[in-house]
């Protein structure tokens, strides 16, 4: 076993794993994460992703121990039932899902693109949109909602409206 202390939506734990127990497994067991959905368990799907240390990672393929020290944001800690973040709100308007398992993987991917594009604000063209998602797999909408949903929520960023 590997003492570890993960900083997990700004509430740090300290806690024994084994070395290869995956970060997904952890935080959903550990932390009671159930946003974090487990799809292909190799790396296809996106639907596992959270953000390490401010970056996009696939919590199936990474250990738990190698995020000793880090911190980690999960779905949940993004927006919430009362203050949305503009992308939640988008996929919704724009039917962006459809059965919603693959929509936190989704949401976690294109987060730092939206806040990326909106930064340098422009509006991303649709290829550019597709390149940013696709790491993520949705077996049910399509993808033409998802790429109108990051297209608005860029857009409402940069004071258009929804």
């Amino acid at each position: 076993m590997i003492d570890i202390t993960l900083e997990v939506n700004g509430k740090t734990k300290t806690l024994s794993v084994e070395p290869r127990r995956l970060l997904a497994d952890v935080l959903r067991q550990e932390f009671g994460l159930s946003g974090v959905h487990i799809g292909c368990a190799h790396g296809a799907c996106g639907c596992c992703t959270v953000h390490l240390d401010g970056t996009p990672r696939l919590s199936c393929l990474t250990f738990a121990a190698q995020c000793d020290g880090s911190a980690i944001r999960t779905v949940e800690s993004i927006g919430g039932p009362t203050a949305e973040h503009a992308l939640q709100q988008a996929f919704r308007s724009e039917h962006g899902l459809q059965c919603g398992y693959c929509t936190p993987g989704f949401i976690m991917t294109l987060v730092p693109f939206v806040e990326e594009m909106v930064e340098q604000k422009r509006l991303p063209g649709d290829e550019e949109i597709r390149e940013a998602m696709s790491g993520n797999i949705c077996r049910c909408t399509g993808y033409h909602g998802i790429v109108a949903a990051v297209r608005k929520a860029v857009n409402l960023g940069l004071g258009g409206g929804m």
